[in-house]
Protein backbone atom coordinates (compact mmCIF):
# COMPACT_ATOMS: atom_id res chain seq x y z
CA UNK A 1 0.00 0.00 0.00
CA UNK A 2 1.25 3.46 -0.87
CA UNK A 3 0.03 5.75 1.86
CA UNK A 4 -0.48 9.41 1.33
CA UNK A 5 2.33 10.51 3.66
CA UNK A 6 4.99 9.01 5.86
CA UNK A 7 4.46 9.42 9.61
CA UNK A 8 6.19 12.41 11.15
CA UNK A 9 8.32 11.17 14.03
CA UNK A 10 9.99 14.50 14.76
CA UNK A 11 9.44 16.26 18.07
CA UNK A 12 6.23 18.30 18.44
CA UNK A 13 6.51 21.95 17.46
CA UNK A 14 3.82 22.77 20.01
CA UNK A 15 3.97 20.36 22.91
CA UNK A 16 0.59 19.29 24.31
CA UNK A 17 -0.25 20.67 27.75
CA UNK A 18 0.55 18.28 30.59
CA UNK A 19 -1.35 17.71 33.85
CA UNK A 20 -1.94 19.19 36.30
CA UNK A 21 -4.01 21.71 34.38
CA UNK A 22 -5.20 25.01 35.84
CA UNK A 23 -8.94 24.89 36.64
CA UNK A 24 -10.31 26.72 33.57
CA UNK A 25 -8.14 24.57 31.26
CA UNK A 26 -9.05 21.35 33.10
CA UNK A 27 -12.75 22.15 32.61
CA UNK A 28 -12.25 22.96 28.92
CA UNK A 29 -10.30 19.74 28.32
CA UNK A 30 -12.95 17.69 30.11
CA UNK A 31 -15.61 19.15 27.80
CA UNK A 32 -13.47 18.59 24.69
CA UNK A 33 -12.50 14.98 25.41
CA UNK A 34 -14.75 12.11 24.31
CA UNK A 35 -16.87 10.71 27.14
CA UNK A 36 -15.35 7.68 28.83
CA UNK A 37 -11.83 8.24 27.50
CA UNK A 38 -9.53 8.45 30.53
CA UNK A 39 -6.65 10.29 28.87
CA UNK A 40 -7.07 13.70 27.23
CA UNK A 41 -6.30 13.50 23.52
CA UNK A 42 -3.02 15.18 22.52
CA UNK A 43 -4.80 17.25 19.85
CA UNK A 44 -7.10 18.77 22.47
CA UNK A 45 -4.15 19.47 24.77
CA UNK A 46 -2.52 21.36 21.88
CA UNK A 47 -5.70 23.28 20.99
CA UNK A 48 -6.17 24.25 24.65
CA UNK A 49 -2.99 26.30 24.44
CA UNK A 50 -5.32 28.84 22.81
CA UNK A 51 -8.33 28.36 25.13
CA UNK A 52 -10.48 31.06 23.52
CA UNK A 53 -10.23 29.39 20.13
CA UNK A 54 -10.52 25.88 21.59
CA UNK A 55 -13.74 26.90 23.37
CA UNK A 56 -15.22 28.08 20.09
CA UNK A 57 -14.42 24.81 18.30
CA UNK A 58 -16.61 22.83 20.69
CA UNK A 59 -19.94 23.64 19.09
CA UNK A 60 -19.07 22.77 15.51
CA UNK A 61 -17.06 19.71 16.52
CA UNK A 62 -19.88 18.37 18.68
CA UNK A 63 -22.44 18.96 15.95
CA UNK A 64 -20.39 17.28 13.22
CA UNK A 65 -19.73 14.21 15.41
CA UNK A 66 -23.13 14.18 17.11
CA UNK A 67 -26.44 12.49 16.68
CA UNK A 68 -28.19 15.58 15.35
CA UNK A 69 -25.89 15.81 12.34
CA UNK A 70 -27.56 15.56 8.93
CA UNK A 71 -25.35 12.68 7.80
CA UNK A 72 -24.79 9.24 9.24
CA UNK A 73 -21.74 7.77 10.94
CA UNK A 74 -20.38 5.87 7.94
CA UNK A 75 -20.67 8.80 5.52
CA UNK A 76 -19.08 11.07 8.11
CA UNK A 77 -16.16 8.72 8.72
CA UNK A 78 -15.54 8.12 5.00
CA UNK A 79 -15.17 11.87 4.56
CA UNK A 80 -13.06 12.39 7.69
CA UNK A 81 -10.67 9.53 7.04
CA UNK A 82 -10.19 10.45 3.39
CA UNK A 83 -9.59 14.13 4.20
CA UNK A 84 -7.05 13.18 6.86
CA UNK A 85 -5.36 10.71 4.52
CA UNK A 86 -5.17 13.23 1.66
CA UNK A 87 -3.68 15.78 4.07
CA UNK A 88 -1.23 13.22 5.44
CA UNK A 89 -2.62 13.64 8.97
CA UNK A 90 -1.85 10.24 10.43
CA UNK A 91 -2.74 11.48 13.93
CA UNK A 92 -6.38 12.28 13.14
CA UNK A 93 -6.79 9.46 10.61
CA UNK A 94 -5.57 6.96 13.20
CA UNK A 95 -7.81 8.34 15.95
CA UNK A 96 -10.89 8.10 13.74
CA UNK A 97 -10.08 4.64 12.37
CA UNK A 98 -9.49 3.34 15.92
CA UNK A 99 -12.49 5.10 17.49
CA UNK A 100 -15.08 4.81 14.72
CA UNK A 101 -13.84 2.43 12.00
CA UNK A 102 -15.57 -0.66 13.36
CA UNK A 103 -18.82 1.20 14.15
CA UNK A 104 -18.76 2.64 10.62
CA UNK A 105 -18.45 -0.90 9.25
CA UNK A 106 -15.11 -0.31 7.51
CA UNK A 107 -13.54 -3.44 6.10
CA UNK A 108 -9.78 -3.84 5.79
CA UNK A 109 -10.19 -3.00 2.10
CA UNK A 110 -12.15 0.17 2.89
CA UNK A 111 -9.44 1.32 5.29
CA UNK A 112 -6.66 0.54 2.83
CA UNK A 113 -8.31 2.25 -0.16
CA UNK A 114 -9.31 5.37 1.77
CA UNK A 115 -5.72 5.80 3.01
CA UNK A 116 -4.01 5.29 -0.35
CA UNK A 117 -3.51 7.22 -3.57
CA UNK A 118 -2.72 4.10 -5.58
CA UNK A 119 -5.58 1.78 -4.61
CA UNK A 120 -8.50 1.36 -7.02
CA UNK A 121 -11.54 3.35 -5.84
CA UNK A 122 -13.72 0.75 -7.57
CA UNK A 123 -13.02 -1.47 -4.54
CA UNK A 124 -15.27 0.83 -2.49
CA UNK A 125 -19.06 0.68 -2.36
CA UNK A 126 -20.58 3.16 -4.84
CA UNK A 127 -21.79 5.53 -2.11
CA UNK A 128 -18.38 5.55 -0.38
CA UNK A 129 -16.68 6.08 -3.75
CA UNK A 130 -18.77 9.21 -4.35
CA UNK A 131 -17.73 10.61 -0.96
CA UNK A 132 -14.06 9.87 -1.66
CA UNK A 133 -14.39 11.58 -5.05
CA UNK A 134 -15.99 14.59 -3.32
CA UNK A 135 -13.10 14.83 -0.87
CA UNK A 136 -10.51 14.36 -3.61
CA UNK A 137 -12.01 17.06 -5.84
CA UNK A 138 -12.34 19.51 -2.96
CA UNK A 139 -8.78 18.75 -1.89
CA UNK A 140 -7.31 19.06 -5.39
CA UNK A 141 -9.37 21.94 -6.84
CA UNK A 142 -11.55 23.49 -4.10
CA UNK A 143 -14.47 22.77 -6.46
CA UNK A 144 -16.86 19.95 -7.40
CA UNK A 145 -17.49 19.33 -11.08
CA UNK A 146 -21.04 19.15 -12.46
CA UNK A 147 -21.02 15.38 -13.06
CA UNK A 148 -19.98 14.59 -9.50
CA UNK A 149 -22.41 17.16 -8.09
CA UNK A 150 -25.27 15.51 -10.00
CA UNK A 151 -24.26 12.07 -8.69
CA UNK A 152 -23.96 13.37 -5.12
CA UNK A 153 -27.35 15.10 -5.36
CA UNK A 154 -28.98 11.77 -6.18
CA UNK A 155 -27.95 10.47 -2.72
CA UNK A 156 -27.77 13.47 -0.39
CA UNK A 157 -30.06 16.44 0.20
CA UNK A 158 -28.82 20.02 -0.04
CA UNK A 159 -28.49 20.32 3.78
CA UNK A 160 -26.50 17.07 3.81
CA UNK A 161 -24.25 18.25 0.98
CA UNK A 162 -23.51 21.47 2.86
CA UNK A 163 -22.63 19.40 5.91
CA UNK A 164 -20.38 17.08 3.89
CA UNK A 165 -18.48 20.07 2.48
CA UNK A 166 -18.16 21.72 5.89
CA UNK A 167 -17.03 18.41 7.39
CA UNK A 168 -14.30 18.11 4.75
CA UNK A 169 -13.19 21.68 5.41
CA UNK A 170 -13.24 21.26 9.18
CA UNK A 171 -11.04 18.16 9.03
CA UNK A 172 -8.73 19.90 6.59
CA UNK A 173 -8.22 22.54 9.31
CA UNK A 174 -7.76 19.85 11.97
CA UNK A 175 -5.21 18.14 9.70
CA UNK A 176 -3.29 21.39 9.32
CA UNK A 177 -2.97 21.70 13.11
CA UNK A 178 -1.99 18.03 13.54
CA UNK A 179 0.69 18.25 10.86
CA UNK A 180 2.13 21.73 11.40
CA UNK A 181 2.20 21.47 15.21
CA UNK A 182 3.38 17.84 14.94
CA UNK A 183 0.83 16.55 17.42
CA UNK A 184 2.30 13.30 18.83
CA UNK A 185 0.48 10.13 17.79
CA UNK A 186 -1.82 8.45 20.32
CA UNK A 187 -0.47 5.05 21.40
CA UNK A 188 -3.83 3.36 20.85
CA UNK A 189 -4.64 4.91 17.45
CA UNK A 190 -4.34 3.13 14.10
CA UNK A 191 -1.27 3.67 11.93
CA UNK A 192 -0.95 3.89 8.18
Amino acid sequence: MTTLAAPDTRAPRIAPLEAPYPEPIADLLARMNPPGRPEILALFRVLAINPELAERTLGLGRYLLGRKAAIGLRDREVVITRVCARCGAEYEWGVHIAAFGDAAGFSATDRRVMASITEDLELLAPRDRLLVQLVDQLHDTSHVDDALWEALSAHWTSPQLIELMMLAGWYHAVSYVCNAARVPLEQWAARW
